[in-house]
């Protein structure tokens, strides 16, 4: 049998370290088996079929998720250090909080649940507003907004967190052209400061146009490397297959916990 694809990056020291990770739900697997590292400062976008473990994959990463196999190490990053970006379904957009507050909630980890608003961080606060393009929105309730102008408010707010890792999960989703643009110009932004940014993505033109990094999941890693390689047509047949339950591995048996699991 060949050997697995490895999630492994050619340059740069690892930020991130996969040994033999399993992640699922109740004992199932939902992405399985995994092995490899991602580099610091990688600009690495991760694609697969529906149900391919993509999403579950980045819980893993910030510990929502706990292996059922294997461990998830983190290298000179602690996970307070990583700022995720979920998919806009799982806000709650009717609380009422106006578009200052929500992307003051970026300063929490600094300043704590009762911290003070400083001029200092007022400014930060304003500036990221700004950088977004939300300016003049600041009081505006953010069941108000726009799918673009709400998903501007969750970068802002990554702004503020200032993290070396940085995920996002279906960032574009349902937004228009025009916010689209402006935020994947800001990942470019932060991937040219030696960021590690790793995005869920459905878009395959937009991986191929911004992303010099690909891993493709079916469950399993299906290819790992230069986009233009990974996202083959044969590529991507294989991982419908797999997702299908028709390919390679396709029944990946369930695992049991793993005590010493990170």
């Amino acid at each position: 049998m060949p050997d697995k694809p490895a999630i492994t990056s050619a340059n740069g020291q690892p930020i991130l370290r996969f040994d033999n990770l399993t992640l699922g739900y109740d004992r199932h697997p939902a992405v399985h088996h995994l092995q490899g590292e991602v580099a610091a400062g990688s600009l690495l976008a991760i694609v697969g079929p529906n149900g391919a473990g993509k999403s579950t994959l980045l819980k893993g990463i910030t510990g929502e998720l706990r292996p059922l196999q294997g461990r998830i190490e983190l290298l000179g990053v602690q996970r307070r250090q990583i700022a995720y970006l979920t998919q806009l379904t799982t806000l709650d957009s009717s609380f009422p909080m106006v578009v200052h507050d929500f992307v003051a909630m970026g300063l929490w980890r600094e300043i704590g649940a009762f911290g003070g608003l400083d001029r200092a961080r007022r400014e930060r606060i304003a500036a990221a507003i700004d950088l977004v393009g939300m300016t003049g929105l600041e009081s505006r309730p953010i069941g108000a907004l726009s799918g673009g102008q709400l998903q501007r408010a969750h970068f802002a707010r990554v702004l503020l967190q200032d993290a070396p890792l940085v995920l996002l999960d279906e960032p574009y989703g349902a937004i228009d052209a025009a916010s689209v643009r402006d935020l994947a110009a800001l990942v470019r932004h932060w991937h040219g400061e030696g960021r590690t940014v790793i995005s869920v993505l459905h878009d395959l033109e937009h991986v191929h146009q911004e992303y010099p990094e690909t891993l493709l999941l079916a469950r399993e890693i299906v290819a790992r490397g230069d986009t233009a390689t990974v996202l083959s047509d044969a590529n991507l047949q294989r991982a419908r297959r797999i997702a299908e339950g028709r390919g390679d591995h396709a029944h990946a048996p369930i695992c049991h916990a793993d005590q010493d699991a990170g």
